[in-house]
């Protein structure tokens, strides 16, 4: 029998990393594999690839590692500048950007896109999709795009993350595997999550595990370390995210330009008070009588 771990998505989230690596040094793993997102959205990026550098757990870069270098490089992402709301999550970013240490940015760096598993060549790990780390697979991929995605992918198993929502599926006789995340799940289960991919007699399974940390202690970073006080509005989201376990960052900035209002701290009061994190950003753009296609 052959047992791998994959988790994702952290996210800056220190405690529920360690109540993560808990859980895994108890299991005794053959092997440990992250998905990358182990930066971006929480305050305690550096921290988080200190301690994943210091445990030695392989991985690849999600897009937010992309994002924050881009950034830190002196970059400039489009979608900052894209929109008035967008360009408010600039304090965010410029603080995640800066938070990061050259040696964490070094580790980051290197990350290759994907990764195929030292014990068995035929599990794959991406962040996203094979084809793009902002692409995300969820309950709501149908059949033909999930086809589609898996098209040249020489594996029978493929381990992913990004969306926040862990699910097990077979597709074209692979399991695919997203292993939720870590730091910030958007299910409504606040939880930490991770994937284990175990092969028995040349057939693979896969669970979700789901273990509690200590939220408080985290949500109490985001006003400790500065971030909530430097992020304005947008760092107010974000943190809002993680007490509910659902996202309310992107629905937010699409409500704010549907309704061509200023993103500021009235108006995520009245976003939260009416948005129902079911719907999405398709039923927000339905709801203002915009086309999904738009």
């Amino acid at each position: 029998m052959l047992r791998i771990a994959v988790l994702a998505d952290i996210h800056g989230n220190l405690p529920a990393l360690e109540a993560v690596l808990d859980d895994i040094a108890q299991q005794g793993f053959d092997e440990v594999l992250h998905a990358g997102d182990l930066i971006g959205r929480g305050p305690q990026g550096s921290a988080v690839v200190e301690r994943i550098r210091a445990v030695g757990i392989p991985g690849i870069r999600g897009n937010h590692e992309d994002f924050v270098l881009e950034l830190r490089d002196g970059g400039a992402s489009p979608p900052i500048s894209a929109t008035p709301a967008e360009r408010m999550f600039a304090p965010c970013a410029r603080w995640f950007a800066d938070e990061l240490d050259a040696a964490s940015a070094a580790f980051v760096r290197d990350l290759p896109f994907a990764r195929l598993s030292r014990s068995d060549e035929r599990v794959l790990v991406v962040h996203g999709s094979p084809r793009s780390n902002r692409e995300g697979i969820g309950p709501w991929t149908d059949d033909a795009r999930m086809r589609e995605i898996l098209t040249g992918v020489d594996a029978a198993v493929m381990a992913c993350a990004h969306t926040h929502r862990p699910f097990v599926r077979e597709s074209e006789g692979r399991l695919v595997v997203n292993v939720g995340s870590v730091g910030l799940s958007f299910d409504g289960d606040p939880r930490a999550s991770y994937g284990v991919l175990t092969r028995r007699a040349g057939s693979w399974s896969a669970e979700i595990r789901r273990l509690d940390y200590d939220r408080d202690a985290f949500l109490a970073v985001y006003r400790t370390s500065g971030f909530l006080e430097s992020g304005g509005t947008m760092a107010r989201a974000l943190e809002h995210e993680v007490r509910t376990a659902r996202s309310h960052l992107v629905p937010f900035i699409t409500w704010a330009e549907l309704h061509d209002q200023a993103p500021d701290d009235a108006a995520f009061d009245e976003f939260t008070a009416l948005y129902d994190p079911a719907w999405g950003v398709r039923e927000l753009r339905r709801r203002a009588g915009v086309s999904a296609a738009v």
